[in-house]
Parts: C-alpha cells; sequence; structure tokens
C-alpha cells in the first residue's frame, strides 16, 4: 500500500474517532431543567442559610438565578439520618424533579462512622431516584485543624465514592471553597451573606456544566 494511501486512511480513522467523541460528549450532556420546575435543596444549616435572612441563603439566590421553585429543606443541626427520615414526606409534598443533597457536616462533627454516614446518603439518592426526580450531590468539607489553620478545607472523601457508586452527579469543592475563605464566613462553620452569594454563583456553575442548569442563568 502506497505511504499516501496509509495517511488517508489514518487522517480518517482520527475524523471518525474525533466525530464519535464529540457526539458522545453531547449525549453524555444532561436534559436543562426548565424554569418553574420544583426543586428541593435537602441539608442542613448551611443550606438552611443559619445566620442570614432566608432570601439570603444560597436555595433562594438558586431560585432567582434560574427561575426554579426551590424548596428550602434545610433544618440546622441536621445529620444525614435526620434528613433520610424526612426525605420521603417531602418528596411526596413537593414532588420536585431535582434534588440537591447538601448532607454530612454534622455527622463528622458528631463523629459519627462514615459507613452510618455513607448508608444514609446512599438510601437519600436510592429514595430521590424512585420518586422519578434526578439527584446531585454536594460535598462538605471534612473537619481538620490543618484545615482551619491554613484556611484550606478539602471535600471528604466519601463524597465522591458515594457519588461514584451511584452514578450521581458531585459538586464536590463549592462547599470547601467557600469555607475555606475567613472573609466568607459568619463564624468557624456557617457562610456569610457574601459567602451564600458565592456559593450560590459555585453551584449554578456546576449545575450548568452538568446540563441542569441552562448556560446564561445568573
Amino acid at each position: 500500500m502506497r505511504l499516501s494511501a496509509v495517511h488517508s486512511i489514518r487522517h480518517w480513522i482520527i475524523l471518525i474517532a474525533a466525530v464519535v467523541l464529540l457526539a458522545a460528549c453531547d449525549k453524555a450532556k444532561e436534559e436543562a431543567i426548565p424554569p418553574g420546575s420544583q426543586v428541593l435543596a435537602l441539608g442542613d444549616s448551611i443550606t438552611a442559610g443559619a445566620g442570614v435572612k432566608a432570601e439570603e441563603a444560597w436555595p433562594y439566590l438558586l431560585a432567582s438565578r434560574t427561575g426554579w421553585v426551590v424548596i428550602n429543606g434545610g433544618v440546622s443541626g441536621d445529620t444525614s439520618g435526620g434528613a433520610l427520615l424526612r426525605l420521603p414526606s417531602l418528596l411526596e409534598e413537593h414532588k420536585p424533579v431535582l434534588v440537591l443533597v447538601a448532607l454530612g457536616g454534622n455527622d463528622m462533627l458528631r463523629h459519627i462512622p462514615k459507613a452510618e454516614t455513607v448508608a444514609n446518603l446512599v438510601q437519600i439518592l436510592d429514595l430521590v431516584k424512585a420518586h422519578g426526580a434526578r439527584p446531585v450531590l454536594l460535598a462538605t468539607p471534612q473537619p481538620t485543624i490543618a484545615g482551619a489553620v491554613f484556611q484550606h478545607l478539602s471535600p471528604a472523601d466519601l463524597y465522591a465514592e458515594v457519588a461514584e457508586a451511584q452514578q450521581v452527579p458531585l459538586i464536590e469543592d463549592a462547599i470547601a471553597d467557600v469555607l475555606s475563605d475567613p472573609e466568607l464566613k459568619g463564624d468557624p462553620l456557617h457562610p456569610n451573606v457574601a459567602g451564600q452569594a458565592l456559593l450560590s454563583e459555585k453551584i449554578l456553575a456546576e449545575l450548568q456544566a452538568i446540563g441542569y442548569a441552562r448556560p446564561g442563568a445568573e
């Protein structure tokens, strides 16, 4: 076979591979959730907006930027186990199409075994799926002395494990990034007004990357 023919074949193989890869990427992009849709934010005090007004908490801000009806299902002090118990009634009442799960911080602060937290999160995600909603998991940072001293918190590794095992999208760094900056906190554990605003922006950007939020929403 002539060298020019070999080059031509290679060119077409590369071109076809590129087209297939592009099509796969487009297919992987999730369908956008339209304005007016019911969305549940299931979490603890960070979601509830401890220390700020209701309209300054990230679920409210996310609603204003997307046009979604975001139900703030945050309860201060709640654990993954507590949220699991109240989730069925929230799903029945609001019938959300998307559930943002931001739990586990209080589990770690109370030294609840990791295996128990993981089991609770898995059951929460399974319940969400069983009700026909799409779940997204938000990671909470691992509370460490080093993270507090050096102002660099990292998400606990259990979230990546759960997200991979359950095949659900993970917003890994949004909460950790905000809580790593003292200027964005009202106290050691909670975002202030500016922190909540930045958190909503980070969550929105991640949801746009997943495909759930439409580009240009702000």
